[in-house]
């Protein structure tokens, strides 16, 4: 009897025993999936972030950064002083009318040539002013003109020069009006010989001579006027720089 409770006190004792060294199914496997753990996390995100890995090493702007504008360089050329100057005048003036300091335009008939380089183009814009305007007078005096060019564009851009007058005068009239003090005198002479004779012929001669005389004397000489689309030469007479692109 004693030794069937002694077998069934160990019986019992290896059940309890076996029971509580069984692991437990329902406890958490370490050996889980990485991702599941923050550090996994931090290096997916860091890994989405760059779109481009290694650019920031070596560098490079990133893709939507704004283009930078070209540089435009330029270079100054001087047009040095005695250099000729060929216009096409776009203002008609006339001595008759013009007044000093009443505008004038043109346009450059010739390029300008520095070193090779083109630095006054053809019809590039010249502006400047009648300098002198005289009117013919009636007994003495031709009819004259001048004008002076101070101002040049070039790109859009002007630039200030100075130029050597040109000038015009009109021709003189001492022959036509010698020739209508004779005729005077010729028409006096006949009207006189006429009327009186040898004496009347020398009477109608001198009032003849005044008559032709007069009509001089009321009479101005020509005018002088330089016409739209007259070709003019003049020189620069002041070094000008024009800065030019490249």
């Amino acid at each position: 009897m004693r030794n069937e409770m002694r077998l069934g006190v160990v019986a019992f004792a290896l059940v309890i025993a076996v029971g509580c060294g069984s692991p437990d199914q329902s406890a958490p496997s370490s050996s889980g999936p990485a991702a599941d753990t923050p550090a996994a996390g931090a290096a997916g995100a860091s890994g989405a972030s760059s779109a481009t890995p290694g650019t920031e090493a070596r560098g490079e702007a990133p893709a939507n950064a704004p283009k930078q504008e070209p540089v435009i360089t330029t270079m100054p050329m001087d047009v040095p002083s005695g250099t000729d100057l060929v216009l096409t005048l776009e203002t008609p003036v006339s001595s008759e009318t013009a007044k000093v300091d009443q505008p004038v335009r043109a346009t450059v008939a010739k390029p300008v040539v520095v070193a090779g380089m083109e630095v006054i183009p053809k019809d590039a814009l010249v502006t400047g002013a009648v300098v002198a305007a005289e009117r013919a007078g009636r007994v003495k005096g031709r009819a004259s003109i001048a004008l002076r060019f101070n101002e040049v564009t070039v790109m859009k851009t002007p630039y200030r020069i100075t130029t050597e007058r040109i000038s015009r005068q009109a021709e003189a009239t001492k022959g036509e009006d010698a020739k209508k003090i004779g005729i005077g005198a010729g028409v006096g002479t006949a009207i006189g010989a006429i009327a009186g004779g040898k004496k009347g012929a020398a009477i109608g001669a001198g009032i003849g001579g005044g008559a032709g005389t007069g009509a001089v004397l009321a009479t101005r000489g020509k005018e002088v006027s330089i016409p739209s689309g007259a070709t003019l030469r003049t020189q620069i007479t002041e070094t000008v720089r024009i800065i030019m692109p490249m």
